[in-house]
């Protein structure tokens, strides 16, 4: 092997294009849902009525303990029977963001728990209801400490992307198995794949690290205090 064996591979850039975009919007709108629900979840899960601590806690065993492969496949294959039918990108997204959900609410869980009881009653003694002090009190701080491990859990998910291309979803993945089958360069298509894989991940947990900086441990909490 050696570097004419890529030509072909880098002939095909329009495909790796068009699978990188669609990656990057997969990772995107699944991470802002994802996050978003997740602390409604931890909201929730900690304040809710009995039936819905019971409910979320169901949701997440269920979502964090079986196979994100198979929850793909129910939810492009299995839902049709059930008489609901989503095309393979919207499939994805939901996919997506209902695994992602199921994680982010035991990471934020996680951070609310920590927070000192006496803030709860400072913000009730500041006249908040329950829904301003969750977010404008206890979501801050709650975040500050777990930002890394959502960082990391962000990234997850820009990697399970990848599994989208069993349902026909044309991202990376997909679009590398549709260069090795034209081209028979395999192994050339996989690694150039899988280093613009690489090179995603880095670019988004700096992104990521750049968020925190800026909004979670910056301007978000200070805004949050005011």
């Amino acid at each position: 092997m050696n570097l004419s064996s890529f030509i072909d591979v880098f002939h095909a850039w329009p495909s790796l294009l068009n699978g990188l975009v669609m990656t990057v919007m997969l990772t995107l709108v699944s991470s802002f849902l994802g996050v978003v629900l997740g602390t409604l979840c931890a909201w929730g899960s900690l304040k809710g009525p009995k039936a819905v601590r019971w409910f979320i806690r169901g949701y997440v065993e269920f979502f964090r303990n079986t196979p994100f492969l198979g929850q793909i496949f129910f939810i492009f294959f299995g839902l049709p029977a059930l008489g609901l039918r989503l095309d393979p990108v919207t499939a994805a997204l939901v996919a997506l963001t209902i695994n992602l959900t199921a994680y982010a609410c035991e990471i934020i869980r996680a951070g609310i728990e920590a927070t000192p009881a006496g803030q709860f009653e400072a913000a009730s003694s500041l006249g908040l209801k329950p829904a301003q002090a969750f977010f404008l009190v206890i979501i801050p701080p709650a975040f500050q400490r777990v930002w890394p491990a959502m960082t990391s859990q962000l990234v997850i998910i820009l990697l399970a992307s990848a599994l989208c291309s069993q349902i026909s979803v044309a991202e990376l993945s997909y679009e590398a198995n549709m260069i090795a089958s034209r081209t028979f360069r395999n192994f050339e298509a996989y690694i150039v794949v899988t280093l613009i894989y690489l090179g995603l991940a880095v670019l988004f947990r700096e992104m990521l690290t750049w968020v925190g900086r800026r909004f979670v441990y910056g301007e978000f909490a200070t805004g949050a205090q005011r």
